[in-house]
């Protein structure tokens, strides 16, 4: 082997090891080892709605999430341009597609998703658990 091709695998062999690097490392940054969530679009299948609804949902006992879903179901403003906003309450997802709108919390993603509400479908910015977030286009 010349000097040449020598030089280009080592080069080559550098940028595979620093990809496989940086990919490693953007799986498991975030808190612990939880997976962070690199994505911009995805599916969420489970709950969703306003930050302090979904609080109180991961807090409660199993037995009562059903009974809190029913009791609380998301109620937003919706403005003259069809703008939601002042969103409470929580709301159910089953494979819904969404934008990832901020992934900064261990346990929960903020994501805009198109909700119905009580006078039709509109895109909303609800968090959800992170956990029910998977990647995809």
């Amino acid at each position: 082997m010349n000097c040449a091709m020598k030089t280009l695998l080592a080069s080559i062999l550098v940028a595979v090891i620093a990809t496989a690097g940086t990919t490693v490392y953007a799986q498991t940054s975030g808190s612990g080892n939880t997976p962070r969530q690199d994505c911009d679009m995805g599916y969420v299948t489970g709950v969703g709605g306003s930050a302090q609804s979904i609080r109180e949902y991961l807090s409660i006992p199993d037995r009562d999430k059903y009974r809190y879903i029913a009791d609380n179901p998301i109620q937003c403003q919706i403005s003259d341009e069809g703008r939601a906003s002042a969103c409470t309450g929580i709301t159910t997802l089953s494979h819904d597609k969404v934008s990832v709108y901020d992934d900064s919390d261990s346990t929960t993603t903020t994501v805009v998703a198109r909700v119905e509400l009580e006078h039709g479908t509109y895109p909303v910015i609800i968090v959800v658990p992170k956990k029910d977030v998977q990647c995809g286009e």
